[in-house]
């Protein structure tokens, strides 16, 4: 992320300056649209399709002693338009913490222009990260998914989803849309504009993937697993920032970072490989939502496999960065070590050859004699 500097003069009405200052204002009040629309039932019909998680199925259930009924969701095309509006809300919560965290922070702080522009991403990510891990944690524990791995592929496809599920997946594919504009909105530097567009797109290829393929249980524990990670590393950041001397925290998130690829790679195996392959419901069925069949396995393993190998590319290439940057600074300690000694022992040498110059002076002669 690039620097914004605010200035006390007003630019040119929906000029490019005008829009990134106050893109959280206009942005707020394209949502406010659509809130006004609930209290007219001329627009409320239009604005539930942007504010509400559509397609919604009520299941009787018979298990306690009186019938209950369950709400359920499936996904479908309107989900676009709730992704839409969601996508609006993140980028009214960036504009938040970013100016009364972030730039309270930075001004404190008075980082360099490199420091300011990654210490921004690393705070919006891990309050990202930290509200998404908590939020997928809670509906692992509530559905039951750690403690019986087996439901990961049993009764597949699993086109019905509890309210907290959709909604998780619709706020994750919002977030992750709202990071375009926000390359924009942000001035973000050309250089860094490749990066960060690789990786937005790996999340949504994935998160819509196994959204639209009904893998939504596997890729939940991916994504709490892979947010647990990247919240540990972007803290740690946060936390060098603060003070250099402190590195355990990418110590620790080396070793866990590796453990995840491994843990993400085995899920995939286990559910996809073996579970999907093995399970009776086998076949393509679109409108039943099954897409068990080889060709779809093959491609989602592959899909997974590539981005864990380029993942741990990149995180080699990282580490040798850092190996080779410490071993320069340490072969710079150790030379201007010996150059400092040498030049105190110069300079003792240099008051000495003075002291000695000045013994041997005629005035100093003439007074010994005296």
């Amino acid at each position: 992320m690039g620097i914004r500097k605010k200035t006390n003069k007003n630019p040119p009405v929906l000029s490019h300056e005008f829009v990134i200052q106050n893109h959280a204002d206009i942005v707020s009040c394209v949502a406010m649209v659509f809130l006004l629309g609930l209290m007219f039932e001329v627009t409320s019909k239009f604005a539930v399709f942007f504010i509400t998680v559509q397609y919604n199925v009520t299941i009787s259930t018979n298990e306690a002693p009186e019938e209950t009924a369950v709400n359920h969701f499936h996904h479908g095309i309107k989900d676009l338009a709730t992704i839409f509006f969601y996508m609006l809300v993140a980028i009214i919560m960036h504009a938040i913490i970013q100016e009364y965290v972030l730039d309270k922070i930075n001004r404190k702080k008075h980082f360099s222009k490199t420091k300011h522009s990654k210490f921004n991403e690393s705070g919006q990510l891990s309050a990202f990260y930290l509200f998404s891990f908590g939020w997928g944690t809670s509906i692992l524990l509530s559905e039951n998914f750690l403690s019986n791995p087996v439901s990961l592929w049993e009764g597949y496809p699993h086109t019905l989803m509890p309210f907290q599920m959709k909604f998780y997946y619709i706020c994750q594919l919002g977030y992750w849309l709202h990071a375009l504009p926000e390359l924009y909105f942000q001035k973000t530097k050309k250089e860094d504009i490749p990066r960060q567009l690789v990786y937005i797109s790996l999340y949504l290829v994935h998160i819509a993937g196994a959204y639209i393929l009904n893998l939504n249980r596997l890729g939940l524990v991916l994504l709490v697993c892979h947010y647990f990670v990247e919240l540990l590393f972007h803290i740690s950041r946060l936390i060098y920032f603060s003070n250099e001397n402190r590195q355990l925290g990418f110590t620790i998130w080396a070793v866990l970072f590796v453990l995840g690829r491994l843990l993400t790679l085995s899920l995939s195996v286990l559910t996809v490989g073996f579970g999907l392959s093995t399970a009776e419901n086998q076949g393509f069925d679109w409108a039943a939502g099954n897409f068990n069949v080889l060709f779809v396995r093959v491609t989602v393993l592959a899909a997974i496999c590539l981005t864990q190998a380029f993942m741990m590319w990149k995180f080699i290439n990282f580490q040798l960065r850092r190996w080779r940057e410490h071993g320069q600074a340490q072969t710079l300690k150790k030379k201007q070590a010996p150059s400092k000694s040498k030049s105190k022992k110069d300079k003792a040498n240099g008051v000495n050859g003075v002291n000695s110059h000045q013994a041997d002076s005629p005035r100093a002669r003439k007074e010994k004699s005296s």
